[in-house]
């Protein structure tokens, strides 16, 4: 007896209602369905179905069978799926799900590359704004996250980026340089809204040593903003000082168009995610962006956007 092909049957035949609506499904003569059915129970030593004339229910013990066989099932066309996915050309539609300041300022300027070497795959990136967690909804979420992940999916860290104070170099030329945290009360200060500081802010020095949490001044505030990318404009146009990640502000501190602020001093560093719904097969073209990602970003506990602007943070 084939066993598989006699569970992929009495599968149908629960799925279609009949005997014959298997036999249809799978274009088999309705006494082949009987036959396998019939085979699969003498080898089980047990009736899995109670059929009448009219109507067929599971017995007890077939509706447990039912629900392994479906797992059995859903496992071999996984396999299946696995093996075809190593030889099979890289192509389709890859759903990406970015916070937007890493689509804009990373994202969009690799993708030329990625396009060159995977011409075949089109890329549908969804930026909605934060993104908390990895959504199943998408072949792959891009995600920051100052805590370490915890949920049913798959995470690889691409990248840390620290957060740093820059400002314009006109506005450092007229304002001046400061050297100390405590010296930033005299400036003008590019927030997120209050509610997101109620402890103050708090830099640290690169060593780990010196601590300080400043007091948040409102009425010291030039602009107070969730978005990310209204603060680095602000902070490009002069309005101030603002604290923006690494990623963000690479191009702008490489061109001299921002400069780094007391780079002896960080206010904290995040992790840069990708992750993935947690299952066995992963399609080729997500495995092939994920790959292109990890390459990038260097896929380390470490910045590579400040190192390669040549202002790390001073150890």
């Amino acid at each position: 007896m084939d066993q598989l092909r006699a569970i992929k049957v009495f599968v149908r035949v629960i799925d279609e209602g009949s005997f014959a609506g298997a036999a249809r499904a799978l274009d088999l003569a309705p006494a082949v369905v009987t036959r396998l059915i019939a085979e699969l129970e003498d080898h089980l030593g047990t009736r899995l179905l109670n059929r009448t004339t009219r109507r067929l229910a599971l017995t007890e013990i077939g509706d447990a069978y039912l629900e392994r066989a479906r797992r059995i099932l859903a496992d071999v066309d996984e396999a299946a799926a696995l093996a075809a996915s190593a030889t099979q050309e890289v192509r389709g539609l890859l759903r990406v799900l970015c916070p937007p300041a890493i689509a804009v300022h990373q994202i969009a300027k690799h993708l030329p590359r990625f396009h060159r070497d995977f011409p075949h795959v089109t890329l549908e990136i969804t930026s909605p704004g934060p993104v908390a967690t990895v959504d199943d909804s998408y072949d792959l979420t891009i995600l920051l996250s100052r805590e370490p992940l915890d949920g049913d999916f798959i995470a690889r860290r691409l990248a840390r980026s620290e957060f740093i104070m820059c400002a314009s170099p006109d506005y450092l030329d007229q304002r001046g340089r400061p050297l100390h945290p405590s010296e930033l009360k005299t400036h003008d200060a590019l927030l997120p809204p209050s509610s997101a500081l109620q402890r103050g802010l708090t830099l640290q020095r690169g060593d780990g040593g010196e601590e300080i949490t400043l007091p948040i001044v409102p009425s010291r505030a030039a602009l107070s903003t969730s978005h990310l990318d209204t603060n680095y404009a602000a902070a490009l146009h002069g309005l101030g000082v603002a604290g923006l990640p690494s990623f963000m502000v690479e191009d702008a501190l490489l061109e001299q168009a921002l400069e780094r602020v007391m780079p002896q001093w960080r206010l904290f560093h995040t992790t840069l995610w990708a992750g993935m719904p947690s299952r066995k097969y992963v399609p080729a073209r997500t495995r092939a962006f994920l790959d292109f990602l990890l390459e990038i970003f260097g896929g380390e506990d470490k910045d590579p956007w400040l190192v390669a602007a040549g202002c790390a943070t001073c150890p």
